[in-house]
């Protein structure tokens, strides 16, 4: 990061202010995907509204939108890509809660415990082919290239995790490197495709990608900590959920770093094991041993260097509501 640049004070906008700066624009990406969410297979028009409109924060469209805005962007092709960006998240959350085995999404049944496994991963997989659709509609092989290279890394990441499941020697590089992947690459596509919209420097592109991909980080790392630390209704899925199917967060990780030989080997059993046998058991240990703050500490860590980002990014409302929403990734209750 060039040190030369102005460092960016506090922004005093609040997270509704700065969800109304794109509200239009928001509400042209939702109609488009209204639009876009159109089938002649009756279950495909079901099982995709029921989870597009099922809640959601929506916060990767919104990246999108703001990026755009902070490079002066003035065209249509962001609400474009916001919708896209919204289809591929929407896309691996259905093949997620397949493989998960997930009954609860946002406070809300997930698809696949109301239609089934099969349904839920070929509506994802309808979601994934029409982003591609609406990706040849924008007209860029640049975008084009950033996507597909997204939607393949997401895989990857989601594969690297499979691979992770009951696995209790997972280090912190290699839990750090599967939210990158799969969680942290797509927050790095929308923000990144902001700038590519708008034709920026490649300086200013790449800043606005390493936005993305710490916030994500700092997003993910957030999500775990608050499945120990939060509650059902406020987390919209069940406590514990990360335990139960045997995956090592960071949370669980820092845990049996900090702990002694008894709580370490009390820990590798429930991840081993799965199940929710042991969840008050190792969310006792991983309170004893201060490992949520320590969780949380890293997730603010990286919230900060997607702040320090910014520093190449013209001053704007935009760029200061996206140093807002990196305050908010850390602080959020769900």
């Amino acid at each position: 990061m060039d040190s030369t640049a102005p460092k960016i004070q506090t922004p005093s906008l609040d997270l509704d202010a700065c969800r109304a700066l794109v509200a239009a624009e928001m509400d042209q990406v939702n109609q488009l995907i209204r639009v876009k969410l159109a089938s002649d297979v009756a279950l495909i028009n079901q099982v995709s509204t029921y989870i597009i409109n099922n809640g959601g924060k929506r916060l990767r469209p919104q990246l999108v939108l703001l990026a755009a805005g902070s490079c002066g962007y003035q065209k249509q092709f962001h609400t474009n890509i916001a919708a896209i960006i919204e289809f591929i998240h929407t896309a691996t959350l259905l093949h997620d809660d397949v493989v998960d085995d997930s009954d609860m999404r946002r406070g809300q049944d997930t698809a696949n415990s109301v239609w089934g496994n099969e349904a839920a991963v070929l509506v994802g997989d309808f979601l994934y082919s029409r982003s591609f659709e609406m990706m040849v509609e924008v007209g860029s092989l640049r975008v084009m290239e950033i996507l597909a290279a997204t939607t393949n890394r997401i895989a990857e990441g989601e594969v690297m995790q499979l691979l992770n499941v009951h696995d209790p020697d997972i280090t912190e590089a290699r839990y750090i490197e599967v939210v990158r992947a799969k969680t942290a690459r797509l927050f790095e596509a929308a923000t990144r495709l902001g700038g590519v919209l708008a034709d920026v420097e490649p300086e200013v592109e790449d800043a606005l990608a390493i936005y993305g991909r710490h916030l994500g980080t700092a997003f993910q790392i957030a999500d775990d900590v608050l499945d120990y630390a939060s509650n059902a209704d406020e987390l919209g899925k069940n406590i514990g959920d990360d335990l139960a199917e045997g995956k090592p967060t960071l949370p669980l990780i820092l845990a049996m770093k900090r702990g002694d030989d008894r709580q370490r080997s009390i820990i590798a059993d429930a991840i081993r094991e799965g199940g929710r046998n042991s969840i008050e058991q190792v969310g006792k240990i991983i309170r004893a041993t201060d490992s949520l703050q320590q969780s949380m500490e890293t997730a603010k860590a990286e919230a900060r260097l997607a702040q320090q980002s910014l520093e190449l990014i013209p001053s704007s409302e935009y760029r200061d509501a996206m140093h807002v929403l990196a305050d908010y990734s850390v602080s959020r209750l769900n």
